[in-house]
């Protein structure tokens, strides 16, 4: 079993940045792809940004794109999501996820393990 804890959201303004993290509590975080996902209210969990175990292949949502990054530390059991330009639309309860496969997939149902969320509020 792995457990997911998120970190570093908080109220910051247009144009401001954050950097979130995902510390994971367990066995075999290494292989695993780690994504981030968030939610506004009134709509569905939506993908931001994966990046597979190693590494070297990441995945973004078209609306986050050049903004954010993804990012992880292996030997810290840690993922991250620097957010930069922050936009009033990017307001959500931001969730790390985690699945026992080498590749980052988007469908939420997909993933195995999940963080309890932590929210980001941007003002204009």
């Amino acid at each position: 079993q792995v457990q997911l804890v998120e970190s570093g959201g908080g109220l910051v303004q247009a144009g401001d940045s954050l950097r979130l993290s995902c510390t994971a509590f367990g066995r075999s975080f290494s292989s695993y792809t780690m994504s981030w996902f968030r939610q506004a209210p009134g709509e569905e969990r939506k993908f931001v940004a994966g990046i597979n175990w190693n590494g070297d292949t990441t995945f973004y949502a078209e609306d986050v794109k050049g903004r954010f990054a993804i990012s992880r530390d292996n030997a810290k059991n840690t993922a991250f999501l620097q957010m930069n330009s922050l936009k009033t639309e990017d307001t959500a309860v931001y969730y790390c996820a985690g699945l026992r496969r080498t590749v980052v997939v988007r469908g939420a149902d997909e993933y195995d393990y999940w963080g309890q969320g932590t929210q980001v509020t941007v003002s204009s």
